[in-house]
C-alpha cells in the first residue's frame, strides 16, 4: 500500500494543481449491515405480536363473563395513545426484545408500557419500580411489584446467540456484499493529456465534464459523449464477473431469520410463508410458542389484576383467540362429544372460543340413541 501510494505521489507532483483540486473519493469505509439483526427479530418478534393482538381477554366470574374497565382497557383501549391490537404487539416486542416489560396504570386509568425504570429488588418486601419513564416523561413516584405488570421472557438463548453469533453473520454478510459488488463493478481510467495549462477554471471545467460523461453513462441506456482530443476513457472492467449472487444473500439473511425462530419456538414453514403442512406447523406453533407466551400473560394479570378471595371463588381472566379450533372443521368430533354425553353443548362453545349462552338445554348432557344401542349392546354381548 504505501509502495502505490509513493507512485501516485510521483505523479501528482508533476502538476501541483491537480494535487490540490482533485478529490480522490476511490475507496468507501464498508459498514456493518446491522439491518441483519433488525430483519430477523423484526420477522419473528412481529409474527409472535400479531399473535398475541388477536387475543381477547375476558373476566369470568363463574363462567360467566364480566364486562367492567378492565375488559375496556384490555380489549378496547389501554391508553389514549394506542389501541388494544397496538398494545399488545408492542407489549410482545418489548418482552421478547429487551426479555422482560413493565406495564403501569396511571392516576387516570391508562396502561402504558415503560422505556425505561431501575428495578430496586428486595427479598421478602415486593420490588419497587423507580425512575420510570414513558415516551421522555419521568414519574416521581415509585410502583410496586404489586402495582404493575411485570413479565419476564427468560429466553438466555436468545440474548447469548444476538450478543455473539449475529457478529459472525454481520461480517460474512458484509465480505458478501463487498464480493458482490467488486464482481459487478464497472471500473475504467481516464488519460489526460496535460501539455495545457491545468489552473482551477481549466480543471473546474474538466471535472465537470467528467461528471457529465459518467453520470450519462450510469443513467441513459445509450450514451453518445463526443471525442476530445487529449481525453480517452477505457474500461477495466464491465462488470461482468461472477461473484456471490444474490440468492446467496437472500440465503444467509433466511439462515439468520430461521436460527432466531427456531430459539422463540416458530417452524420456520410459518415464518416464511410456506403452505406446505401447514397444519401441522401452525400446531406446532400455537402448543410451543404462542400457547406458554399466553399462559404467562394470563398468570400475571390473574396475580395482579384478581384479588385472591375473587379467585378463590371462581373469578379469573381468560384469554381466547388463538389455540381455539375452527368448530366448522371439527364438527365431526363435536357432534360425537355431545352426543356420547361426554360434554354439554356450553361446554363445547367454551373449548372453542365463544361465550357460554343462558339455555338450560346447552347445559345438559345428553345421550344419543346411537350411543344407546350401543352400550346395551355391549351389555347384552357381556352377558
Amino acid at each position: 500500500m504505501n509502495k502505490r501510494m509513493g507512485f501516485l505521489d510521483g505523479v501528482w507532483k508533476r502538476n501541483s494543481e491537480i494535487s490540490n483540486n482533485y478529490d480522490l473519493d476511490l475507496l468507501d469505509e464498508v459498514s456493518t449491515r446491522d439491518y441483519l439483526k433488525k430483519i430477523a427479530l423484526e420477522t419473528n418478534i412481529n409474527f409472535i405480536g400479531r399473535t398475541i393482538s388477536q387475543c381477547e381477554f375476558r373476566i369470568m366470574q363463574d363462567k360467566k363473563r364480566i364486562k367492567n374497565d378492565w375488559d375496556y382497557l384490555l380489549n378496547v383501549r389501554p391508553n389514549t395513545d394506542q389501541s388494544s391490537a397496538d398494545f399488545w404487539q408492542r407489549f410482545v416486542y418489548r418482552l421478547i426484545d429487551d426479555n422482560e416489560v413493565l406495564v403501569i396504570l396511571t392516576d387516570d386509568n391508562n396502561l402504558l408500557i415503560a422505556d425505561s425504570y431501575y428495578r430496586e429488588e428486595f427479598a421478602v418486601y415486593p420490588d419497587i419500580f423507580k425512575d420510570v419513564v414513558v415516551k421522555n416523561y419521568r414519574f416521581t413516584r415509585s410502583f410496586r411489584m404489586d402495582e404493575v405488570i411485570y413479565l419476564t421472557y427468560n429466553n438466555e438463548k436468545l440474548s447469548q446467540f444476538l450478543n455473539s453469533a449475529f457478529e459472525d453473520y454481520s461480517d460474512l454478510f458484509t465480505r458478501m456484499m463487498e464480493s458482490q459488488k467488486l464482481s459487478n463493478q464497472v471500473r475504467g481510467v481516464v488519460s489526460l493529456d496535460a501539455t495545457q495549462s491545468l489552473d482551477e477554471g481549466n480543471m473546474a471545467k474538466l471535472q465537470k465534464f467528467i461528471d457529465k460523461l459518467f453520470t450519462a453513462f450510469k443513467k441513459n441506456a445509450v450514451a453518445l459523449v463526443p471525442k476530445l482530443k487529449g481525453f480517452e476513457y477505457t474500461e477495466v472492467n464491465d462488470g461482468s464477473n461472477n461473484g456471490k449472487s444474490v440468492d446467496e444473500l437472500t440465503k444467509l439473511k433466511r439462515d439468520l431469520t430461521n436460527d432466531v425462530a427456531n430459539i422463540l419456538g416458530i417452524p420456520n414453514s410459518l415464518i416464511h410463508g410456506d403452505m406446505a403442512e401447514y397444519e401441522t406447523a401452525i400446531k406446532a406453533y400455537i402448543k410451543f410458542c404462542a400457547a406458554p407466551l399466553i399462559k404467562k400473560i394470563k398468570d400475571e394479570l390473574n396475580a395482579k389484576i384478581i384479588e385472591k378471595s375473587e379467585y378463590l371463588k371462581g373469578k379469573r381472566i381468560e384469554v381466547r383467540g388463538v389455540a381455539e379450533l375452527n368448530p366448522l372443521e371439527v364438527a365431526v368430533a363435536v357432534d360425537k362429544l355431545v352426543g356420547s354425553g361426554t360434554f354439554s353443548g356450553n361446554d363445547i362453545r367454551f373449548m372453542l372460543g365463544y361465550e357460554r349462552v343462558e339455555n338450560p338445554a346447552l347445559d345438559e348432557y345428553v345421550l344419543t340413541k346411537n350411543y344407546e344401542r350401543a352400550s346395551k349392546g355391549g351389555e347384552e354381548e357381556n352377558a
